[in-house]
């Protein structure tokens, strides 16, 4: 069940089985949203019939992966029936070797969710109480500290996901409300009593691509707001230049009919007051041509316009998947070995999505550049100083943050180097292809991050450039207008030279409400 377009805070994301939307996972992610389990008995008849085939199957000595046999390639190694119940604890534990920065409790509570969503399919072979213990994670806001790097995506997230795993049973640290702390002492603090795993849902946990598609679902509503924000700031910076509106006329964008692009073109022109009706544009404009950065934008931020459809498809699936393996079939009784764990889907898209967000990154350095030249932004001051004349020697204005965005934007391109294409045969070539789909949507959040940074940099002197342009001509379409005070509310002019940092800080901390409302119309 999806959320409510309305007041998240007060939102409920009931889980039955049916699909979830990235806009769920965001806001119960945030925790602006709680997660139950829906009460419906053909619901929990479902989840209750996984388990019940599979302890049938077990006394008639049936052989399941995992569950009476080693795992990977040790999947022919069959486990002695006095030793099935040990099993699942020693996957998670030999898979505790993550290392490198840890999830945030934002990226935590989107995983749990993730995995949550993909059980509640109802064909994972896993109990009510398991996917009551998750929820509880949740709603008490216990997330598992879980390393981010030491996943190949194919076998699912087997390391990250160990932590979770781990954490049910009282073991290895949690962020209790964000502080971290060992997992067994904050159980005893709430009240909770570690889980002992039934066999196979060790495996379930573990054995899926939770964290992979988690980050996705964080990077595609991160990048879908980007895309908002390189269109309000191009508005700005094309205001700012007396550039030409004429480039985003309707006509001309009726020719190439990418809806995308379309729309960037009907959102310039929007923010800029320039009127739909064709009749409007001149037959020569007094600036014939504007630079590419300017004149281009919504060619450049189209392409993520028209791309977002498909990757929210990629993610969604993904997102609403049984990808654990083996899956169980309680009607059938059947139980079914295959490679869902495979994370090619999510690796494509987020190896796709990072070229098209440092594009916009890429897009908005080139702006910032004709902005602070004097060669190129047609008689505003040098580096955008806001200083008096008898100030001006002393004051660099936007210099340095030119500099840093130069800096960021490079990281940027340098890391969208796609990681699908680096598949390694490991775990003695069982494992033999994998997605890279976790180090995927790990570089896409990167890049996202970086590109934020340019966005927010941008912005402060987008700001800039239209309060110096207003002193010779006031009149600054309303929208721009509008957008202009409330990022005034937020940043002051910029005088005499100050440093920057604390204040792109905020603005970075800020995107969310900035951008969330832009083009609501």
């Amino acid at each position: 069940m999806n959320l409510p377009l309305t007041d998240h805070s007060q939102a409920t994301v009931v889980l039955d089985g049916s699909p979830l939307d990235i806009e769920s996972v965001e806001a119960v992610a945030n925790r602006h949203a709680r997660v139950v389990l829906s009460d419906d008995p053909d619901f929990r008849q479902r989840i209750a019939s996984g388990p019940a085939f599979l302890d049938r199957l077990l006394e008639e000595e049936g052989v399941v992966y995992g569950v009476t046999t080693g795992y990977g390639d040790a999947c022919t190694r069959a486990v002695p029936p006095e030793q099935h119940a040990e099993l699942p604890r020693h996957l998670y534990t030999f898979h505790g070797c993550g290392l490198g920065e840890h999830l945030s409790p934002v990226e935590a509570r989107a995983v749990v969710l993730v995995r949550l969503v993909s059980l509640c399919r109802g064909v994972s072979g896993v109990s009510m109480e398991l996917l009551e213990r998750l929820t509880q994670l949740l709603d008490m806001d216990l997330m598992p500290v879980m390393p981010a790097e030491g996943s190949v995506g194919a076998s699912g997230d087997l390391t990250p996901l160990s932590y979770l795993a781990a954490v049910l049973c009282g073991e290895r640290e949690v962020l209790d409300n964000g502080q971290r702390r060992p997992t067994l002492q904050a159980f005893a603090e709430h009240g909770i009593v570690p889980y002992r795993l039934r066999p196979k849902e060790g495996l379930a946990l573990m054995n899926g691509t939770a964290v992979m598609t988690a980050l996705g679902c964080l990077a595609w509503r991160r990048a879908e707001r980007l895309s908002r924000l390189a269109t309000r700031l191009t508005a700005m910076n094309v205001w700012s230049l007396n550039g030409n509106p004429h480039h985003f006329d309707a006509g001309l964008f009726a020719a190439k009919p990418h809806a995308g692009q379309q729309r960037v073109a009907a959102r310039l022109r929007y923010d800029l007051g320039y009127t739909d009706d064709d009749h409007d544009a001149p037959r020569n404009s007094p600036r014939l041509q504007d630079r590419y950065s300017t004149r281009c934008a919504p060619h450049v931020i189209g392409v993520l316009e028209d791309s977002l459809p498909w990757l929210r498809q990629f993610l969604e699936n993904e997102l609403n998947s049984a990808n654990d393996n083996p899956l169980i079939d309680p009607v059938g009784e059947k139980v079914m070995h295959g490679g869902h764990f495979y994370g090619g889907h999510i690796a494509f898209a987020m190896d796709s999505l990072k070229p098209l967000v440092a594009n916009l990154a890429d897009l908005l350095d080139r702006q910032l550049a004709l902005l602070v030249d004097p060669r190129f932004n047609h008689g505003l001051p040098d580096n955008l100083s806001g200083a008096n004349a008898d100030r001006a020697p002393l004051n660099h204005g936007y210099k340095a943050v030119q500099i840093g965005v130069s800096a960021w934007t490079a990281e940027a391109l340098k890391a969208t180097m796609p990681a699908s294409v680096f598949s390694r045969s490991t775990e003695c070539h069982n494992q033999d292809k994998v997605s890279m789909g976790t180090i995927a949507a790990r570089d896409a959040l990167r890049v996202i991050t970086l590109t934020e940074q340019v966005g927010v940099a941008v912005l402060h002197a987008a700001c800039q450039a239209v309060d110096l342009r207003r002193r010779e001509a006031d009149s600054l379409p309303e929208t721009l207008a509008d957008f202009q005070h409330r990022c005034r509310e937020r940043i002051a002019f910029v005088e005499e030279d100050r440093a920057l940092e604390s204040e792109l800080r905020m603005l970075c901390e800020s995107l969310e409400p900035l951008t969330d409302t832009l083009y609501a119309h």
